[in-house]
């Protein structure tokens, strides 16, 4: 585990230290404030509040997570369809006042009335569901649907992260139109960060094709470059060998579904959640 961690870290290094891309050049003051950063962090995710999430940490590595994705605290950062909100109880005690945002779905994609509906009550209560999570005013939050970004919202985005999602949103139809959007939030050195259940780099399109849950690690990578993205680095932090990618069912076989129920629970938890691709992408001009 050590190791991975440490290779992960190193292919972020690669392209530039995130500390030090963030800030502009490495002092001991910089070295403190990202020492406090990380402290915060650490302080958050041990919060005995957070005993029933804390149990996937060991699949999902929320501070490696976050620390490659280039997540400080001052940044302006969206979180793309934030579903069981897991991610918006870290980043939401995480993040400045007024930083965090949760992105959801444009409603236009859908046809129907009621998920329009779902989407848009998503939107409207995000703030409230954060507040009762952290203690902070609902004020400190803002969630909208990419379709109504506020006035003013493109261009200001520092980080936006794609959490699990891509597969949906290949399966959907709607990640060309989805991601364009994204980018127009960001601004112009903003970074796009993507964690998504990876299939093997010889599956057949029809299993990796988002249907099964799983992606190509390849085919997203040239997803993002021909809608006007960059890689910046690619991290293992989120690997898990032991995931052979290849059930019937899809990657909702594997915990935390366990859509067989019983039938070979323990097989599948021993596997333990799905081997993802942990990506970072730059804005391209």
């Amino acid at each position: 585990m050590k190791m991975k961690l440490f290779l992960s870290l190193a292919v972020a290094a690669a392209s530039m230290p995130a500390f030090a891309q963030h800030h502009g050049h490495h002092d001991a003051a910089h070295e403190a404030l990202h020492k406090q950063h990380n402290e915060k962090m650490a302080k958050i995710l041990a919060d005995p509040s957070r005993a029933e999430d804390s149990k996937r940490d060991k699949y999902r590595h929320p501070a490696e997570t976050f620390q490659f994705f280039r997540i400080h605290p001052d940044n302006v950062v969206g979180e793309y369809a934030p579903g069981g909100e897991w991610i918006s109880r870290i980043l939401g005690r995480y993040m400045e006042p007024g930083k965090f945002n949760g992105i959801y779905f444009s409603t236009t994609v859908f046809a129907d009335d009621a998920t329009r509906e779902r989407v848009k009550a998503g939107a409207a209560s995000f703030a409230d569901d954060v507040a009762k999570v952290t203690g902070r005013p609902a004020s400190d939050y803002r969630g909208f649907t990419l379709d109504a970004a506020p006035e003013g919202s493109k261009g200001t985005f520092d980080r936006i992260i794609v959490m699990r999602m891509m597969h949906n949103l290949m399966r959907w139809n709607m990640a060309d139109q989805e991601i364009k959007r994204l980018r127009d939030l960001l601004k112009d050195d903003g970074l796009l960060g993507i964690e998504q259940h990876r299939a093997k780099a010889d599956a057949a399109y029809s299993y990796a094709d988002g249907s099964k849950g799983y992606l190509r690690e390849a085919d997203v990578i040239k997803f993002m470059e021909v809608n006007g993205f960059e890689l910046v680095a690619k991290s293992e932090i989120n690997a898990n060998p032991k995931d052979t990618a290849d059930y019937p069912d899809g990657v909702w076989t594997l915990p935390p579904a366990l859509r067989l129920k019983e039938v070979d629970k323990a097989k599948y938890e021993a596997i333990g959640e799905s081997d993802r691709m942990t990506l970072l992408f730059k804005k391209r001009p």
